[in-house]
């Protein structure tokens, strides 16, 4: 018989550029590419830094940063779906289920279907058969 060896640590990715994964490097070469075209195409190092520093803060955090031990790429994607997305959510009775439920009642009435009995119910049934019983013996005393 064959043996196989079964994967492990099959979440964890493989550090090919040195210490960085695939994905690291390259959200880091593309954050480096654009700050350096920002510096190549701006004089003034104020508004390089100024537009460059949102660039490399963002690069980073999708290489490293991690929310809730998910991807910050995850938490920025459904960020993004959550604002685009509509919300409004609006819930319309539909006539079908209406017709079912006239439909169970009229079956539940002619004794086809056993309603479901539940612990409150047979407590509030048990109580109910109680005090019934204390009223009828209260009154057979009392004539």
């Amino acid at each position: 018989m064959q043996q196989f060896q079964v994967p492990q640590f099959i979440e964890v990715e493989d550090k090919i550029f040195g210490p960085l994964t695939t994905k690291q490097f390259f959200y880091l070469l593309g954050g480096g590419g654009l700050t350096f075209l920002i510096w190549f195409f701006l004089e003034n190092y104020f508004f390089t830094l100024l537009l460059a520093a949102p660039v490399i803060a963002l690069s980073t955090a999708l290489a490293f940063m991690k929310v809730n031990g998910r991807p910050f790429i995850d938490l920025l994607s459904n960020s993004v779906t959550y604002l685009i997305k509509p919300r409004l959510y609006l819930w319309q009775k539909s006539k079908t289920e209406k017709q079912n439920m006239e439909q169970d009642i009229t079956l539940a009435r002619t004794g086809l279907i056993v309603p479901k009995v539940t612990k409150s119910k047979l407590n509030d049934l048990a109580w109910s058969l109680d005090v019934m019983q204390h009223i009828r013996e209260k009154e057979e005393r009392e004539s």
